[in-house]
């Protein structure tokens, strides 16, 4: 019985694709069956050294191929050939394909084949499997590849370090149960200097940083964050954004404050994740002062503010009912190189619909519609809002705009107005009308006349008859 691991080896095949001085792939041999005898011929002969071709083309020809399996067989007809020895990039190629496709097994043999034969290995192909077996979840065998580099007298550099340790705490925040991957992690860490000669470097620290506040264990990670300064290691701006992540999830956005003042005395510029984590943390802490004065420096401490960040201001603010901070916030973009987008909007005037500053709502919601922009929870806070107050007309006009720009008004919208539009004997009348509007599907592309026949034109009378009536 053939082995899982050992397709069917057909040699006249492949002699075929040896012999082809054009094409490599195994799907475009030809002239198979009439050039069997030949080919049979070679192959008990095999001291025909022009039908293997050199290592070269036999490397080329495996990287050709989308088949592991293939490659294999291919690899090891070349192999019995007298005096045939494989390029080193053959075997790296073959090690590649194998071990993406999860045949770890023959992959390993191939490992082993290259110590055996006394190949000169590069630490990038320690690299690649390292990652390899941390893509197959399998941190043991990856651990175990570090290890071996050392059997091939090949010394790790400070990427494998890293390569590992990334493999390690993310196979921990997978959900192992315990900490022991981060802790072999750490282990790893603090003896690479004594017993591989490896010194860790930043992003060492940052790798091990992150897993241990993840980890919920900041203290750890603050003493690394300390120990860098001591080792000469220098941080960078990501070192610093970690921690700064780290506690504002506890909720200890002062401490967070505090390092990016820090981060700012030492000459660092903090990235635009770096300020967004601190504006949202504000926010919710509702400290808007403070969060509307980082967004005003960071433009002077060399980082532009963004419209991810505005709009998490301009959210606080509303949440606060503080819609006319907010509106100031939404006038300053423009002069910063950003403006307003649809989130902007709909935040600021259902803020403004919310406190009822119904004539400013509407100015933006005008401003809006003008920039092609539409949502329908914008026009459903307006509607209700003029409802509210009794400025019906205005109501209808906003609608009547919306839906010309081809938004379909949510059901609760028709819901508010509609009463409001017709009389008392209209009751039976107004019923059949919201029949007919539900039982059509609504979406962005529906128009009145699809939602209901003559509910343009009905609602339009209406407006008029109250309007001769005054």
């Amino acid at each position: 019985m053939l082995n899982r691991f050992q397709p069917f080896f057909n040699p006249y095949k492949i002699l075929t694709i040896f012999s082809s001085p054009r094409n490599h792939h195994f799907s475009s041999t030809h002239s198979l069956h009439s050039s069997n005898s030949t080919n049979q011929q070679n192959y008990q002969n095999p001291s025909s050294k022009a039908l293997i071709g050199s290592p070269a083309r036999v490397q080329k020809l495996i990287a050709s191929q989308s088949d592991p399996l293939l490659c294999k067989e291919i690899f090891d007809l070349a192999s019995v050939q007298p005096n045939f020895r494989h390029s080193y990039s053959a075997f790296h190629t073959l090690i590649l394909k194998l071990g993406r496709s999860r045949h770890f097994s023959l992959m390993n043999d191939l490992i082993l084949r290259l110590k055996r034969e006394c190949y000169s290995v590069t630490p990038g192909l320690f690299s690649d499997v390292i990652q390899m077996y941390g893509d197959a979840n399998l941190p043991d065998k990856a651990l175990k590849t570090f290890f071996t580099m050392l059997e091939f007298d090949c010394k790790p550099l400070a990427r494998h370090l890293n390569r590992l340790l990334e493999v390690l705490v993310e196979h921990q925040r997978r959900g192992s149960r315990s900490g022991s991957y981060l802790h072999a992690a750490f282990d790893l860490f603090r003896t690479a200097q004594d017993r591989f000669g490896i010194s860790p470097n930043t992003k060492s620290y940052n790798i091990l940083m992150r897993a241990f506040c993840f980890n919920g264990e900041l203290s750890v990670a603050y003493s690394l964050f300390n120990q860098m300064f001591k080792r000469d290691v220098v941080p960078d701006v990501e070192s610093y954004r970690i921690l700064m992540q780290a506690l504002c999830r506890k909720s200890q956005v002062s401490g967070a404050v505090d390092l990016l003042e820090d981060m700012l005395n030492k000459g660092y510029v903090p990235d635009a994740l770096s300020y967004n984590t601190l504006l949202n943390s504000l926010c919710r802490k509702k400290k808007l002062r403070e969060a509307y004065k980082l967004l005003c420096r960071m433009k002077v401490k060399g980082c532009n503010p963004d419209i991810v960040h505005y709009n998490t201001v301009i959210l606080g603010f509303c949440k606060e009912g503080r819609a006319a901070d907010a509106c100031k916030v939404i006038k300053d973009m423009p002069s910063n190189g950003c403006l307003p987008n649809l989130v902007s909007y709909r935040t600021l005037v259902n803020g403004l619909c919310d406190q009822g500053m119904l004539d400013e709502a509407k100015k933006y919601a005008e401003e809006m519609l003008s920039k092609g922009f539409v949502h329908f929870s914008v026009c459903h806070a307006l509607v209700k809002g003029f409802c509210n107050v009794g400025r019906v007309e205005e109501a209808s006009e906003l609608l009547q705009a919306m839906v010309r720009l081809g938004e379909a008004p949510h059901i609760e919208t028709w819901v508010v107005i509609l009463p409001r539009i017709c009389d008392e004997v209209d009751t039976v009348s107004l019923q059949h009308k919201l029949d007919r509007i539900l039982r059509v599907e609504i979406n962005k592309d529906s128009r009145i006349v699809d939602v209901g026949s003559g509910l343009e034109e009905y609602l339009v009378k209406k407006m008029q008859a109250k309007v001769w009536k005054r």
